[in-house]
């Protein structure tokens, strides 16, 4: 079997996450490991669980997605972590790409953009 993308989905809308994890199933090259509803929990399967891509939401309950990917890279340089937000705001990309963020991805962009982004980042 060929490698499959390790993908953590870190985000605390569960109904989005649900959206997400659906369209993530049907590409063969991707493989879901986990899901997580808060920061805290991000950063704690994170490490557990070892993915090769976190989607990481920038505003999340108890630790915001910028605060988890820094300590996230801390610890793992080798994964790779999207954010992915609601926001175009160019604070909140100049903040995710200072956490160690590999890219943001706008929400309204899942569809069209996300499994490309993920194989991207996987190939770089």
């Amino acid at each position: 079997m060929p490698h499959r993308i390790r993908v953590l989905i870190a985000d605390d809308h569960r109904l989005f996450t649900e959206a997400v994890e659906a369209i993530l199933a049907a590409e063969p090259r991707i493989e879901v490991v986990g899901l997580a509803h808060t920061g805290e929990e991000a950063v704690e399967r994170a490490l557990s669980l070892e993915p090769d891509v976190i989607l990481m939401d920038i505003a999340m309950p108890d630790l915001d997605g910028v605060e988890a990917t820094r300590r996230i890279r801390r610890e793992s340089e080798q994964t790779n972590i999207l954010i992915l937000t609601g926001s175009n705001s160019r604070d909140d990309v100049a903040r995710s790409r200072e956490a160690g963020a590999a890219g943001y991805v706008t929400k309204d962009r899942i569809g069209s953009q996300l499994v490309e982004t993920i194989l991207e980042l996987d190939a770089a």
